[in-house]
């Protein structure tokens, strides 16, 4: 049987959403009568909705003709996705060049709620290759594209990170799960200007990842190359992948505006 709770809190979210989408494409102000005429919701549905819209900043009410229009929290929500696009449009050629160069499958990623999601991906042509699915999100502190994350917080942010996220949850023997090792990790990805996972989320698997760096020198997103630690030894990581991350993150960060001080 349908969890009838579930499913009225499913229908609100439609709603809600009807009711943004119906905001943009007007383009202009609405009244509460013309938003229940153009969604089909009675009047205190709509009203109540559009309260709750409110209260989180997706609309706003004009103070004279009552109306409604899309707030700021809107345009917060479509600029950061439009800057998640445009990171992976300008990381795309590089993120080609470094797959043909090392034939592992290349990954670029971003923080989120603490979390490292995957927004693009270039897969090796490998027979046996590793891959995260686009849009799938995982543990920052056991990964390489979201360690190279962390290390760029400052120190009040990573105390959030580990409110946030204790206890640790290990994946793996190889999993760093106490603060103080991790804190020290991330001081030496900091000073290496890369990050390594050593098979700390998966057994059998390793990555190479580092920051990229926008016109705000901030670290807005991160690029690693995953394989199986059959192919990624110790050799092959030092002398190739590192070397090639690293210059395939300074040419990102430069077209991303970063000048470094």
């Amino acid at each position: 049987m349908k969890n009838t709770k579930e499913s009225n809190s499913v229908q609100s979210v439609e709603r809600a959403l009807r009711i943004l989408i119906i905001l943009a494409e007007a383009g202009a102000p609405l009244a509460l009568s013309q938003i229940r005429d153009r969604t089909g919701l009675n009047i205190s549905t709509a009203h109540r909705l559009l309260h709750t819209l409110m209260k989180d900043g997706f609309i706003s009410q004009d103070k004279d003709s009552g109306k409604y229009l899309l707030g700021l929290r809107t345009f917060e929500v479509g600029h950061a996705a439009l800057y998640a696009m445009d990171i992976r449009a300008t990381a795309r050629p590089f993120l080609q060049e470094l797959v043909e160069r090392c034939n592992e499958t290349v990954n670029l990623a971003i923080l989120d709620r603490y979390d490292v999601v995957y927004i693009d991906q270039i897969e090796s042509q490998n027979m046996i290759k590793i891959f995260a699915r686009v849009g799938s999100r995982g543990p920052s502190y056991c990964t390489g594209a979201g360690k190279a994350l962390l290390a760029q917080l400052s120190e009040r942010e990573f105390e959030r990170f580990l409110h946030y996220k204790e206890p640790l949850q290990r994946y793996t023997p190889a999993t760093i799960c106490d603060p103080d090792r991790l804190k020290e990790e991330l001081a030496q990805i900091r000073k290496n200007g890369y990050a390594l996972d050593r098979g700390e989320l998966e057994e059998g698997v390793r990555c190479v990842a580092a920051p990229l760096w926008n016109f705000e020198n901030k670290a807005a997103a991160a690029i690693s190359v995953s394989g199986t630690d059959t192919r990624l030894t110790d050799l092959f990581i030092y002398e190739k992948m590192i070397p090639d991350i690293l210059s395939a993150a300074a040419k990102i960060s430069a077209r991303l505006g970063y000048r470094k001080k």
